[in-house]
């Protein structure tokens, strides 16, 4: 694997998602608890709403801007220093007592600059590795790494109610930019010198994308994918709890855990297997392990969130390596802004919204009926499955 490049440039693009795994949750994981240390209650809903309005303006538009510069490496280094001052800002504005709404608009101001970050980094990656099929999913998994070595962080420096974690998130936004800094420039075919509509300074040109069947089919069912999804970070923990555990958050890392593991057996089953396929298998495990969740035991529903890192990484990730191998070259940045749209703005919107209702009407004065609240979950995966393999054309070669 080291060969394909030379040693010191990989272990750059491992500490590239490292990083701003690290700096993602640094940011997200303490967000809810600084919020109620600075009596910002009201703004907590709007806060987290933030991040999908952000992915659905931020990562068109700046997937445009990467691809038409020719590079997106010097995009993200201006965007991580972006984010960094974003988060600084932000942070003092809290301790400072500033208006809600003001912080409010600071914290909205963070999600724009830092929505970008991973589609950019995946775009990267896949431009410099030589075989996107065996690699990307081992240096990709070094993002989740991050994920739980920034929440490490965090709780060492006892920031989980303090500002001072925004602070170090702003220090690791820095560090991403210093590491994006020794990178040589991803080159991309240049995009023309004419004059450019709005439609395309804002990214919008990337819609039609969608306008082939299959990268249709792939972008709507990454989208719908995550709406049963989004039942199971907000709704686990209580579920846990109904059942007995403590250490809830210690639970909810085994889906983090196998998603690790997933993504380096993902290079092994992409040699041998169709892309067809290993969506179709990621798409049955998310059915499977709603179905398993809503049994009542212990066992099962731990079964059930273990599960979850293969369903994502067997779906999303398949999703961004099907963009590198069937997207031209010069829309490569925008495919992964858009997808990164469809996944982290329609499909968490819609999956908010629809996995409350369902939690709703599954709640009885006694408690909630978990085993009806999980298997509608696996019901909805179930259509997106179906969908899939009615739709999807795929090409007859092997990939």
């Amino acid at each position: 694997m080291l060969k394909t490049l030379r040693r010191a440039e990989y272990a750059e693009l491992i500490a590239l998602f490292f990083l701003q795994g690290a700096a993602s949750a640094m940011w997200l994981v303490p967000l809810s608890a600084l919020l109620d240390a600075y009596n910002l209650q009201s703004i907590k809903v709007w806060a987290f709403a933030a991040n999908a309005l952000a992915a659905f303006i931020s990562p068109l538009l700046v997937g445009g801007m990467a691809d038409r510069s020719g590079s997106p490496v010097p995009v993200l280094r201006w965007m991580s220093v972006a984010t960094a001052v974003a988060a600084a800002i932000a942070g003092f504005a809290m301790k400072s007592h500033w208006n809600p709404g003001l912080v409010l608009a600071l914290i909205q101001i963070y999600a724009l600059c830092a929505a970008p970050a991973f589609s950019l980094i995946s775009s990267i990656v896949l431009s410099r590795v030589v075989s996107a099929q065996s690699e990307f999913g081992p240096v990709r998994a070094m993002g989740t790494l991050g994920w739980i070595a920034g929440c490490l962080v965090i709780s060492a420096f006892h920031a989980d109610g303090s500002v001072w974690a925004t602070y170090i998130t702003a220090i690791t936004c820095l560090l991403v930019c210093v590491c994006a800094s020794f990178l040589p420039p991803v080159k991309t075919p240049a995009f023309g010198s004419g004059h450019l509509s709005w439609h395309e300074r804002l990214g919008l040109d990337a819609l039609t994308l969608l306008k082939n069947r299959d990268h249709r089919v792939v972008f709507i069912i990454v989208a719908a994918f995550n709406i049963p999804i989004s039942g199971f970070y907000p709704y686990g923990p209580p579920a846990l709890r109904d059942l007995g555990f403590t250490h809830l958050s210690a639970w909810m890392s085994l889906g983090q855990t196998t998603e690790v593991l997933s993504m380096f057996v993902l290079g092994g089953l992409l040699l041998r297997w169709r892309l067809k396929w290993i969506f179709a298998c990621g798409l049955s495990f998310g059915v499977l392990r709603f179905v398993i969740s809503a049994l009542p035991y212990k066992a099962a529903l731990v079964t059930g969130i273990s599960m979850h890192g293969a369903s994502f990484a067997l779906v999303y990730i398949t999703a961004q390596l099907y963009v590198d191998q069937r997207v031209e070259v010069s829309w490569r940045t925008r495919a992964q802004a858009l997808l990164n749209l469809m996944y982290n703005g329609v499909g968490n919107l819609i999956g908010y919204i629809v996995c409350g209702w369902w939690f709703a009407s599954c709640t009885i004065p006694l408690g909630t009926h978990w085993p009806a609240f999980w298997l509608g979950l696996s019901g909805g995966m179930a259509v997106v499955l179906v969908y899939f393999l009615t739709a999807y054309q795929g090409q007859k070669a092997r990939n």
